[in-house]
C-alpha cells in the first residue's frame, strides 16, 4: 500500500473528503501514526550500523544521523579484538571519570552513555584511536514524502498503518467516542501480531526451538 492508497483509504472509512482532510492533515495523521508504530515495535526492518572512530583525549562521539534508539556499541582495538561496551548513566560516567582532562586517567574505553540528542560519551578517556561499530534503530522516512512512496510497515503491516491511522483521524475530528475505540482496538490486535512476528516468529529457529505447534482439544484423549 502507497500513501496515496492509504491516504484514499482514511477519507473513505471516515467519509470525508480532501475538503474535511486536506493532504497536510493527512500527512500529520499518518506521520503520527507511524512515530506511534516505531515507539512501540522493534521493527528488524530499521535495525542498522554504523562506524566512528574515537580521538584519543577526546571522550564525545556524534550520534549517526537518523538514531531513535542504540541498541549495542562494539569497540575494536588495533589488534582487532573486539568487545562490547556497557552501557551506563552519564552520570555514572561523571563520577568515573571525574577530571576528563587527566592524560593519566586515558585508557580503552570501558562505557557509554547518551549525553543529548546529538553527542554520546565513553569512558576512560580514549588514549588513542579505536573503531566503535553502533548497532541501532534507525529513523525511517515517512511514507508520506510522495504519493507513490511505501514503506516496511505499509507492505508488512499495512492493517495495523491504516487503524492506527484511522484512530488518529478520529482524535483530530473529535469523532464518536465509540469510533475510536473501535479503530483503536483493531490497532491494537493488528499491531500486537505484528509485534509476534517482529519479535517472536523472527527470532526463531525451528532446528534449535521447534516448528510452532497448537495444541489440539481432544476429547476423551
Amino acid at each position: 500500500m502507497n500513501y496515496g492508497e492509504l491516504r484514499d483509504q482514511i477519507r473513505n472509512y471516515s467519509e470525508l473528503s480532501d475538503t474535511g482532510l486536506s493532504d497536510s492533515t493527512v500527512a500529520i495523521i499518518v506521520q503520527n501514526a507511524e512515530n506511534r508504530m516505531y515507539r512501540e515495535t522493534a521493527i528488524d526492518a530499521f535495525k542498522v550500523y554504523a562506524s566512528a572512530v574515537t580521538v584519543a583525549g577526546t571522550s564525545t562521539i556524534s550520534v549517526p544521523s537518523g538514531l531513535r534508539n542504540i541498541r549495542y556499541v562494539e569497540m575494536i582495538d588495533s589488534s582487532g579484538n573486539v568487545s562490547n561496551l556497557l552501557q551506563k548513566d552519564s552520570s555514572f560516567l561523571a563520577e568515573y571519570i571525574d577530571n576528563p582532562t587527566s592524560t593519566t586517567l586515558r585508557g580503552e574505553p570501558k562505557y557509554w552513555a547518551n549525553f543529548n540528542a546529538t553527542t554520546w560519551f565513553v569512558v576512560p578517556v580514549p588514549n588513542t584511536s579505536y573503531a566503535i561499530n553502533i548497532a541501532y534503530l534507525q529513523q525511517p522516512v515517512t511514507i508520506t514524502s510522495s504519493t507513490t512512496s511505501t514503506s516496511y510497515i505499509s507492505t508488512y503491516a499495512q492493517d495495523a498503518l491504516l487503524y492506527c491511522s484511522l484512530t488518529e483521524t478520529y482524535k483530530y475530528l473529535k469523532g464518536p467516542a465509540d469510533m475510536i475505540q473501535v479503530y483503536e482496538q483493531s490497532y491494537q490486535q493488528a499491531v500486537r501480531t505484528f509485534a509476534d512476528e517482529q519479535l517472536g516468529l523472527r527470532r526463531r529457529d525451528e532446528y534449535k526451538d521447534g516448528e510452532l505447534r497448537l495444541p489440539l482439544n481432544t476429547p476423551g484423549k
